[in-house]
C-alpha cells in the first residue's frame, strides 16, 4: 500500500494529477475540489493516496488531507459505492460536511453528488451513521479553521451549526456558513449565529 507520495506537479486536469516522483509520472485521480488548492506546475506537493486494485490494472486516488482519505475509505466500504462514486461525493462535499450530513440524516445534500440518488444517499447514511461522532466532527472542522486563522471555540460554533439546522438550513450549508463567518475565540453562540446567518446569503 502507498500511504502518501511527495513529488512535483507535472500536469493537472479537472479530475487527474500527474505527480512526478523520482522521474516517474504517477497518474492520480483527484476530486475537483483538489484542483484549485494544488500548487502550480513544477512545485512540490504531498498527496495521501489509496491504491485501487482492479482486474485490468491499478488506480491511484489522491487527497491533500488525511481526513478526506479516511472518509473516502469509509465511502467505498458502502455496498454499491465504488472509488469513482466516492470521489464524486467528495468533489461536492468536504469530509467534514459529509460527516455532518450523515449525522443529520441530510440525504438531500448528499444526493447533490453526481450519480448519487436519494436512495443511495439514504443507504450511505444508514451504513455510516455509527462510524461518525458529532463532537469529533466539529472538533476536526474547527481545528482546521483555527489553522486558517479562525478562532471560534468548537463548542460555541457547534451550537451555532445545530441552531442553523434547527432553522431548516442543510447541515452542510450550516457548517460552511459558520466556517466562513469571521469569529473570535471569546464569541458566544448567539454572536456566531448572527454572523453565520449573514454568510448564508453568499452560499
Amino acid at each position: 500500500m502507498i500511504a502518501y507520495m511527495t513529488g512535483t506537479v507535472a500536469a493537472v486536469t479537472d479530475s487527474q494529477l500527474i505527480l512526478e516522483v523520482n522521474q516517474i509520472g504517477y497518474q492520480i485521480y483527484i476530486t475537483s475540489r483538489e484542483v484549485p488548492a494544488l500548487p502550480g506546475i513544477g512545485e512540490t506537493v504531498k498527496i495521501y493516496t489509496y491504491l485501487n486494485v482492479k482486474e485490468d490494472g491499478l488506480q491511484l486516488f489522491g487527497f491533500q488531507s488525511e481526513d478526506d482519505l479516511e472518509v473516502f475509505k469509509l465511502l467505498i466500504g458502502v455496498n454499491g459505492i465504488g472509488p469513482k462514486a466516492a470521489l464524486g461525493i467528495l468533489s461536492v462535499l468536504e469530509a467534514g460536511e459529509l460527516r455532518l450530513a450523515v449525522l443529520a440524516g441530510d440525504a438531500k445534500t448528499i444526493a447533490r453528488a453526481p450519480g448519487v440518488g436519494n436512495k443511495t444517499a439514504q443507504k450511505l447514511i444508514l451504513e455510516l451513521k455509527d462510524k461518525f461522532d458529532l463532537q469529533d466532527t466539529f472538533e476536526r472542522q474547527f481545528q482546521n479553521a483555527a489553522a486558517g486563522g479562525q478562532k471560534a471555540s468548537s463548542g460555541a460554533a457547534a451550537e451555532a451549526v445545530e441552531a442553523l439546522t434547527a432553522l431548516g438550513y442543510s447541515a452542510s450549508d450550516a457548517l460552511r456558513a459558520v466556517k466562513k463567518a469571521e469569529t473570535a475565540e471569546d464569541m458566544d453562540t448567539e454572536t456566531i449565529l448572527k454572523l453565520a446567518l449573514k454568510q448564508m446569503a453568499f452560499l
